[in-house]
């Protein structure tokens, strides 16, 4: 299983989710660090232009997640990042991430 790695993110709160950005950067903290540089660059705001592309294209690629290349994990990542622009995914996350905080503490604050 991979473990947190400390990897400094710095996201952006969005405006009534201050918490969000201590939840989801050790999520991304836990992608292969390509991928979790480059999401972490897209969430911040002036990122617009690029994360909302890149999010439609990894719900595509989450949906044909039968073929060889893609995988069922762009899914979440891209409503992840489609979620800081449209506003009821946005709240749908921020349920996700309590639920996830609920449940699976593990998740989001390593192994204690």
């Amino acid at each position: 299983m991979n473990e947190c790695r400390n990897v400094p993110m710095v996201l952006p709160a969005t405006p009534g989710t201050t918490p969000r950005a201590d939840r989801l950067a050790p999520l991304i903290a836990r992608l292969p660090p390509g991928i979790g540089r480059t999401t972490a660059k897209l969430l911040h705001p002036h990122m617009r232009w690029a994360r909302i592309p890149a999010g439609i294209l990894l719900v595509m690629g989450g949906i044909f997640s039968i073929l060889p290349v893609l995988g069922l994990w762009m899914l979440p990542l891209g409503l992840i990042l489609l979620a800081e622009d449209v506003p009821i995914l946005r709240r749908w996350r921020d349920m996700g991430l309590d639920w996830i905080e609920r449940h699976r503490p593990h998740w989001i604050h390593g192994k204690r």
